[in-house]
């Protein structure tokens, strides 16, 4: 299945859904971080990450503080801090540093964000990717796609073709609407179909072949036939070559009955054994065992984001009881919330991860898949064709032979004289040559 590759180049494989006006799958992870344009060093002690949203933000390393402003050499002081810090990249919507540790980060001092401008964490980054994913993509059958509009548009896998690899990733809806099929097994369905229209058409010559044998063998009983087999003369002859004439008809109609079978009935029938049948099958476990996975994998990833947003409800309620009243028990609690959030967030990274794989597993074996059920289909067609077309030219062969057949009877048939018939006649059956004479009166 080597000739899909040019077609394949990535995770981010090209893909037209009709629907979807020719957009490429995509993946349900956060938005992709902006580039820093100030190159300018930073401050010692400083690093800068990028929230959800693409935010540049920064955080000191040692203070634990945080600021949307880039910070000057001279700065002593960030302004705009942010609302907390958390070691996980989902935990609060932003990347900690790797080197700040759980219990370095319980013992940073948690402030109140400004109006101003909302900082990463104040919305649950489960409830930001899951607004994100329905304002923004589009599922169908697990696997994520760009809204209309979303992303520039894309060709299709194979632009110029009503190709199979890219309009069956939906199902498919039967008239009364009640159930439904799987894309894939659509293509399988139309396969199975083709395999039981070769058969059909196999039997159909099947039956021509006995029609041929069964008018080959009454042509050779009536040229047996004795009517008429006491003809003499010319007439006689023709008649004899005519009846003869049928008997090598027979023998070319029974030729033709023989090399229908050998060269069109017996490779239609044999095309694609029951192998085939075996074949389709291995496809269809096979993806359907990766559809299973991936809705497996996709719906792990919405219970993570529930579950992380439930952590992060948590924690948020859990630091306002902070801010109202300090006690080692509300900072216990906050700690142990912190851990929660931060598990749930590497839950979801984890998850998340595990879904693109999958899904790029999926879209690769849809894609080579459905092209090489394509590919057999236009070779049982190819394959049906020659072999139909075998059928009329031995069907114009056998119209030749049994013109040949009658040529000596047409001229016999030209040659019969009446004149030489009752000729050749009298001489064989005369009984004396007798002349009447005149009688006297």
């Amino acid at each position: 299945m080597e000739y899909h590759k040019e077609y394949i180049s990535s995770r981010f494989l090209k893909l037209t859904y009709p629907t979807l006006k020719k957009h490429k799958p995509a993946v349900v992870s956060s938005a992709a971080p902006r580039e820093e344009t100030d190159l300018r060093p930073l401050p010692p002690g400083w690093r800068s990450y990028t929230s959800p949203e693409g935010l540049r933000y920064y955080v000191n390393s040692c203070s634990k503080e945080t600021t949307w402003r880039r910070p000057s050499l001279s700065a002593e002081v960030p302004q705009r801090p942010l609302a907390r810090q958390s070691s996980s990249p989902y935990a609060n919507g932003c990347h900690s540093s790797p080197r700040t540790s759980l219990t370095e980060a319980a013992d940073v001092a948690l402030r109140r964000p400004t109006m101003s401008k909302q900082p990463p964490g104040s919305v649950s980054p489960a409830r930001r990717q899951i607004r994100e994913v329905k304002e923004t993509k589009i599922t169908i059958n697990c696997v994520t796609f760009p809204l209309p509009g979303g992303s520039p548009e894309q060709q299709l896998l194979k632009p110029n073709e009503w190709s199979y690899c890219d309009y069956f990733w939906t199902d498919k809806k039967d008239p009364q609407g009640t159930t439904s099929v799987a894309g894939f097994e659509v293509l399988l369905q139309k396969q199975l179909k083709g395999k039981q229209m070769q058969k059909e058409m196999s039997e159909f010559i099947h039956e021509r072949i006995k029609i041929e044998e069964e008018y080959a063998k009454n042509l050779s009983k009536l040229s047996l036939s004795p009517l008429a087999a006491q003809d003499e003369g010319t007439l006689g002859e023709a008649w004899t070559q005519l009846k003869k004439s049928l008997h090598d008809e027979a023998e070319v109609h029974l030729k033709f009955s023989n090399k229908l079978h050998s060269e069109v009935e017996k490779p239609l029938l044999t095309f694609r054994c029951d192998n085939f049948k075996k074949d389709l099958k291995k496809y269809d476990h096979h993806i359907a065992d990766l559809r299973k996975q991936l809705a497996s994998r996709y719906a792990s990833v919405e219970k993570s984001r529930r579950a992380l947003a439930d952590r992060q409800k948590d924690l948020e309620v859990k630091t306002q009881q902070l801010e109202i009243k300090i006690s080692n028990k509300t900072e216990e609690d906050i700690k142990k919330a912190r851990r929660k959030s931060t598990q749930a967030g590497d839950d979801l990274m984890r998850c998340v991860d595990l879904y693109n794989q999958t899904q790029c597993k999926w879209f690769e074996e849809m894609v080579t898949t459905s092209m090489e059920l394509e590919k057999l289909e236009v070779e049982r067609i190819e394959w049906i064709q020659q072999h139909l077309r075998q059928y009329t030219t031995l069907r114009h062969e056998t119209d030749m032979f049994n013109q040949s057949t009658v040529e000596p009877v047409d001229k016999l048939l030209q040659n019969v004289d009446p004149g030489r018939d009752r000729e050749l006649w009298v001489k064989e059956n005369n009984t004396g040559e007798v002349r009447p004479v005149d009688m006297d009166i």
